[in-house]
């Protein structure tokens, strides 16, 4: 990351002007502190946040020159998804997704050019996962959909994604090296997998990947940072856009048109479809769950690790890591 925030990207007037978004987001963040609820679940000042988010869209896009309605209608809509459901008070990888389609918006108005992607990728993004990991700590907002510790992270994908992307060909750092402490506080600031090793383990409560992250743990056994990438890209495609509880959120219109197939009638299926459990509804999508459980789709609350460590502060409790009985 380094390298890219000395080159001439980096001093590119929309990567600028990108940064000064995020940069008065996280000022936003400041003006809206949470309320004291004792409670790990979140927070419900994040939505005085969220609608002072969208009281600054209209201003935003000028900045970025913006200058027609609907366009600046478009892109508001991926933008103010891109912090999270107020309704649900949560984030997870499909509001993650809404900030790359806001930028991909921009592009298609040919207001940010190929030549800058390093950059929106290793600096633009970056500040953005850092505002997000604000949000995420003050209003402890609970994970959207998460599979808990089998999943690959309570939040954030595409760090992963870009990250094992950066490191391909490395000559130094393997995918092992996730469990070299050393390696992590040293090069953390400038890869971007690293950086998102070090947040994951500094949130848990317990020490090691193998306990808090195994599917972490079992990506670092792979032999390069190839295999991982490609692996990655696999399973962006099958976790993330391919799954209904994500898909079905997502909004299209003249920057991001629909392919024509999608306005065919169809009967939408889901995973859980083949069970013969109870029949709900999500939306106007009617699916079926397993027996005795429930599916991501539905919202189950899941309180966040973040906010399970920020309480224990509160109470004097010791913040630090714990190693499980058995370890």
């Amino acid at each position: 990351m380094s390298d890219v925030k000395k080159s001439e990207a980096a001093e590119d007037p929309t990567i600028l002007a990108l940064l000064a978004v995020l940069n008065d987001a996280d000022d936003l963040l400041k003006q809206c502190p949470p309320l004291d609820t004792g409670s790990r679940f979140g927070n419900p000042v994040f939505r005085t946040f969220l609608s002072e988010i969208e009281k600054k869209q209209e201003s935003w896009h000028k900045t970025l020159g913006v200058t027609d309605t609907a366009a600046t209608s478009e892109l508001s809509s991926y933008l103010s998804n891109a912090f999270g459901n107020g309704s649900r008070i949560d984030y997870g990888s499909g509001h993650e997704l809404n900030f790359i389609l806001w930028l991909l918006c921009l592009r298609q108005l040919g207001l940010v050019k190929d030549s800058v992607f390093p950059a929106l990728t290793l600096i633009v993004f970056p500040r953005y996962l850092a505002v997000m990991r604000d949000v995420q700590s003050t209003y402890y907002l609970e994970p959207a959909g998460s599979h808990g510790v089998w999943g690959l992270d309570d939040y954030q994908f595409l760090p992963f994604l870009f990250g094992a992307s950066q490191l391909v060909d490395h000559k130094h750092i393997r995918p092992l090296s996730i469990h070299n402490q050393m390696i992590i506080e040293e090069c953390a600031k400038d890869y971007l997998y690293l950086d998102q090793i070090q947040w994951v383990n500094a949130t848990k409560t317990v020490q090691g990947l193998r306990w808090h992250s195994p599917m972490l743990d079992d990506i670092s056994a792979a032999k390069n940072w190839g295999k991982v990438d490609a692996g990655m890209r696999r399973m962006f495609l099958a976790e993330v856009l391919a799954k209904l509880p994500v898909a079905q959120h997502f909004l299209f219109g003249s920057l991001l048109p629909a392919a024509p197939e999608m306005s065919q009638d169809g009967e939408a299926r889901s995973e859980h479809d083949d069970c013969c459990g109870e029949e709900v509804t999500v939306g106007d999508i009617k699916h079926k769950h397993s027996t005795g459980s429930w599916g991501d789709c539905c919202g189950i609350k899941v309180p966040s690790a973040i906010g399970a460590r920020q309480e224990a502060k509160k109470h004097g409790e010791d913040a630090g890591l714990r190693r499980l009985p058995f370890d």
